[in-house]
C-alpha cells in the first residue's frame, strides 16, 4: 500500500456566531514543510496544530488554513465613551458643528475606539480541533486514493522492466556467439599463426567479462522487492526511491557489458521505463 503526498483535506463548521472553515493542501516534498494561516486568536494554539498535523501526515509540503467569517453581531470593538465625549468637549471650543457632526470628528482620534481581546472558548476548541481530525481524514483518504493510482502504474512498470529482462536473457546467447565470431574473425584477418588452445583460452576469459548473468539475478530480484515494498502495510517513498537506484546500476551495467546492438535497444528502453518510475516516487509519502 503506498500513499501519495497530493491531497486535499476540508471541513466546514457552523457555530452560532460564526462559520469555521478548516482546509489542508499537501503535495510532494522531501521532508515536512508545514505553512499554517489562522486568525491571531488561534495562534496559541499553532504547536499543537503543527504537532497533530506532523504525526499524521510525515512528509509533504502542506498549507494549513482556518478561515472565520462572522454569521452574527459578535463585534469585539468597542466605543471609549469618556473618550469620546471628552473630545467632543474639545472640538466644540474649535468649531463650529451639531453634535452629529462632532461625533463622527471624535471617533477618528485616537483610544476613541476600544478592541477587546477574545479569548479561546475551550468548548469551542474542541469542537474546532475535531473538525481538524476530519480534515486531516480527508486528505489522507485523498492521498490514498492517489496512492493506489501510482500503484497500478508501478506495478504496470515492471512488468514492462520484467519483460524486457526475459528478451535481454532470451538475446544473451546470440550476442556471445556474435562476440565469439567477430574476435576469431579479427583474428583470422591477421594472417599469422596463432596458438588454438591459448586463443580459446583468452576468448573464454574475454567472453566472461562481458558476462551479465549475475546482472540479470540481481535485477530480476530488485524488481521482486521494489512489488514486495509496495505491498508492505506502511508507504515509504524512500525505501522504493532507493531500490530503484539499484535496479538502474544493474541496467547500466547490463549496458555497458552488451556489445550488442539489439540488445542495447533494449536496455535504453529498460531505461526510459525506470525514469518514469523515478519520476513518479517523488510524489510517493
Amino acid at each position: 500500500m503506498i500513499y501519495s503526498m497530493t491531497g486535499y483535506g476540508k471541513s466546514v463548521l457552523q457555530l452560532p456566531t460564526k462559520k469555521i472553515t478548516i482546509e489542508l493542501k499537501s503535495l510532494n516534498s522531501k521532508n515536512l514543510d508545514l505553512n499554517a494561516r489562522m486568525p491571531s486568536i488561534y495562534r496559541e494554539k499553532e504547536l499543537s496544530i503543527r504537532k497533530l498535523l506532523a504525526d499524521k501526515l510525515v512528509r509533504g509540503k502542506v498549507d494549513f488554513s482556518i478561515y472565520v467569517e462572522a454569521t452574527a453581531d459578535d463585534s469585539s470593538t468597542q466605543i471609549n465613551t469618556p473618550v469620546v465625549k471628552q473630545y467632543m468637549q474639545q472640538l466644540k471650543q474649535v468649531v463650529n458643528a451639531n453634535d452629529v457632526e462632532l461625533l463622527k470628528m471624535a471617533v477618528r482620534f485616537p483610544d476613541a475606539l476600544n478592541t477587546v481581546r477574545e479569548e479561546i472558548n475551550e468548548e469551542e476548541w474542541a469542537t474546532i480541533q475535531t473538525e481538524i481530525n476530519n480534515a486531516v481524514t480527508d486528505l489522507v483518504k485523498h492521498r490514498l486514493n492517489e496512492g493506489q493510482v501510482l500503484e497500478q502504474d508501478f506495478n504496470q512498470r515492471i512488468i514492462n522492466l520484467e519483460t524486457l529482462l526475459t528478451q535481454v536473457a532470451a538475446m544473451d546467447p546470440e550476442r556471445i556467439e556474435g562476440v565469439r565470431e567477430r574476435l576469431l574473425k579479427g583474428v583470422e584477418e591477421l594472417r599469422e599463426k596463432y596458438d588454438e588452445n591459448r586463443f580459446e583460452q583468452e576468448l573464454v576469459y574475454y567472453i566472461e567479462k562481458f558476462d551479465i548473468t549475475e546482472e540479470k539475478v540481481r535485477l530480476k530480484n530488485h524488481l521482486n522487492y521494489f512489488i514486495e515494498s509496495i505491498n508492505s502495510k506502511d508507504s515509504n517513498g524512500k525505501k522504493l526511491g532507493f531500490i530503484s537506484q539499484e535496479m538502474g546500476r544493474e541496467i547500466n551495467t547490463i549496458g555497458s557489458k552488451s556489445n550488442y546492438a539489439p540488445m542495447q535497444q533494449l536496455v535504453v528502453q529498460m531505461k526510459d521505463e525506470l525514469e518514469k518510475i523515478k519520476e513518479q516516487l517523488l510524489n510517493v509519502l
